[in-house]
């Protein structure tokens, strides 16, 4: 997976309200979204100048500086941008991550159920985010988790093109370490299939070593690494 093609797919299932060109950037509107939909983006070289007119233009600098962009990276660091959130991105193919579930662990519905909006709340992900989710054109569904017939997980899975993208997954503080997670990811692949996507994809950031075991216990790899510099 080339990281012009993790951005496509990133773009393209978490999208933000707007985007548009400025100079050699990206800039876009998450709409309270977040930082992943509120970040700008290099698109190609750049000059002094042309960081001058980008620090103007944001009323709270955030950009999204992918591997290999070395040379932005400096720039910004002498400017005394910060690095936050470093982030990597995992995939596997669907048909290695897909499983057999028991009936109702985790089943995908769209628009999302009240008391999946409920669960993704508890997690700090609330209306601007699922306002995200529902911008995307593409096919997409809420994945509810169950744990003892009771509802303790959440996720949201969205294709483009033949390529999947997990997003938002939350498990309830009191479900947490019972593979909740896990069941979520297998049910992300199971749908991801019966759209004929070829590959699923998900974004964590690097502290979370917990979910990045579970991501290598199921053989996904390691496809591209980014992080937000903020001024």
């Amino acid at each position: 997976m080339t990281p012009a093609l993790l951005a496509e797919v990133m773009e393209a299932t978490w999208p933000p309200a707007s985007s548009w060109q400025f100079g050699p950037f990206t800039l876009r509107d998450g709409a309270g979204g977040g930082k992943r939909v509120s970040a700008a983006s290099l698109d190609g070289s750049f000059t002094k100048a042309d960081l001058d007119a980008l620090e103007a233009a944001m009323p709270a600098p955030l950009m999204l500086v992918r591997a290999g962009e070395t040379a932005l990276d400096a720039a910004l660091d002498a400017r005394g941008w910060q690095i936050v959130d470093p982030v990597v991105a995992y995939a596997a193919p669907v048909d290695r991550l897909a499983a057999d579930l028991p009936r109702l662990t985790a089943f995908p519905h769209w628009p999302p159920l009240e008391i999946a909006r409920s669960v993704w709340a508890e997690g700090g992900i609330g209306p601007a985010r699922i306002a995200v989710m529902e911008r995307v054109q593409a096919p997409k569904a809420a994945l509810l988790g169950r744990i003892d017939d009771r509802s303790a997980g959440v996720a949201f899975v969205a294709c483009h093109g033949d390529e999947a993208m997990l997003h938002a997954l939350e498990v309830r503080q009191s479900h947490r370490r019972l593979g909740l997670g896990k069941n979520l990811l297998h049910a992300a692949a199971n749908w991801a299939a019966a759209q004929q996507a070829r590959r699923l994809s998900l974004v964590v950031t690097r502290q979370n070593a917990a979910a990045r075991a579970l991501y290598a216990r199921l053989g996904m790899e390691v496809v591209g690494e980014y992080h937000y510099r903020m001024k």
